[in-house]
């Protein structure tokens, strides 16, 4: 519990930084002056009005309303105020009118409006996130992906990412038609665009309720772009991983990244130089291209220089990274003649490893360790093989 309440926190930053860059881009017309000195009950006097004039029948005092909320929630002092404000505006009925604001039959301003004020209200707020989806936006924002207008285009896909991290909100937003708009904003949009996109795709991906969600291979080679220019260890990497493991499964998948150039690359230095999570990630995209075919992949990936990170893996990963190292490192070694990795070859990147690990003392033990694992895994592997052929099931197959 510990380590998922981490891993919203995180997410929880994510989201802040997003909104952040969100709100750079939108037109600042409302003043520097701070609202520090108004009491908690001027605020929410100030946030019944705001919420009063949003269901008024004037367009004009509609789009004020609306610039308002966002004025509200960001001058707030601290991140108490920011949710106790943000609570306030949903109590009051904020939302369904701003949602309404959001259909094509308002003019775009009315709608950028609108939807730089639902994202300050959803961010780090859970039950306005679902309140916003349960009062129909998701069709609205959709509508808004599509748009050729840039900013309001990526202003829906950082609401989606937004509204996608709540898991009672994936199936909606799965079955909506976001997913192809979202990997469009992938391949055309801004840095911004493509970063919210990744981890919008990433969300709707980890949905476990409904038939998983298709991806167009289009989306490997920017993911693969950012993942060269990110931080390996970065959470960013450790999403961007996520997604190409998935592609990893399709032939599609599969072609795109060996298709792009330093692709595989990519993937061998986030092994190296990843989070755990992100290693294990781009162990298991390596791993299902050579299994899907050994003569095909196996040359591609020694040629990048895998042997040493997967070598580390094996020792330093989480079981089920060190398990997929090992199963890599078995298949690479399985090869041709022509290709094989030599015994001496082998012996001596196991050395240096471990003499980088535990010191040039304990070396030898080390590597040792080391060469008797990959041993014992190789041979656990021909066994299970060996099994399968033999087994009645298998002898019966015509």
């Amino acid at each position: 519990m510990v380590l998922e309440r981490e891993m919203e926190e995180e997410d929880e930053d994510e989201e802040e930084a997003m909104l952040k860059k969100a709100e750079e881009k939108a037109e600042e017309g409302e003043s520097n002056s701070n609202s520090n000195d108004a009491s908690s009950w001027s605020r929410k006097m100030m946030v019944e009005e705001t919420a009063r004039r949003l269901k008024s029948g004037d367009l004009r005092a509609k789009i004020e309303a609306a610039r308002d909320v966002r004025k509200l929630v960001r001058k707030s002092s601290s991140s108490n105020s920011k949710s106790a404000v943000r609570g306030r505006f949903a109590s009051a009925g904020a939302i369904e009118p701003l949602v309404s604001m959001l259909h094509s039959s308002m003019p775009l301003a009315a709608r950028e409006a609108a939807l730089l004020a639902l994202l300050n209200l959803a961010a780090r707020n859970q039950r306005n996130k679902i309140k916003i989806v349960a009062a129909g936006a998701v069709p609205p924002l959709v509508e808004l992906l599509k748009n050729l207008t840039g900013n309001l285009r990526e202003l829906a896909a950082a609401a989606i990412l937004s509204l996608s991290s709540i898991p009672s909100n994936k199936p909606t937003i799965s079955a909506s038609g976001a997913a192809p708009l979202l990997v469009q904003i992938l391949c055309s949009g801004s840095v911004q665009g493509k970063v919210d996109s990744i981890t919008a795709l990433y969300y709707l991906s980890t949905c476990e309720e409904g038939p998983k969600l298709a991806l167009d291979a289009k989306a490997v080679p920017p993911l693969i772009d950012l993942l060269k220019e990110s931080k390996k260890y970065s959470k960013f990497a450790e999403k961007t991983t996520f997604l190409l493991e998935i592609f990893s499964a399709s032939e599609e998948g599969r072609t795109a990244i060996t298709g792009v150039e330093g692709g595989i690359l990519a993937l061998v230095e986030t092994i190296e130089d990843g989070s755990l999570v992100s290693m294990s990630h781009a162990v298991g995209a390596l791993l299902s291209l050579c299994q899907s075919c050994r003569d095909k992949y196996r040359e591609l990936i020694l040629k990048e220089g895998a042997i040493p990170g997967l070598l580390r893996l094996t020792a330093e990963g989480t079981p089920t990274a060190q398990d997929r190292a090992r199963t890599l490192l078995d298949m690479l070694r399985d090869s041709p003649p022509e290709e094989r990795l030599t015994s001496s070859e082998l012996e001596r990147i196991v050395y240096n490893f471990a003499a980088n690990v535990d010191g040039k003392d304990k070396a030898v033990e080390t590597a040792k360790k080391l060469l008797q694992g990959m041993v014992q895994k190789s041979m656990d592997l021909s066994l299970s093989r060996t099994k399968l052929r033999t087994s009645p099931r298998a002898s019966t197959k015509t």
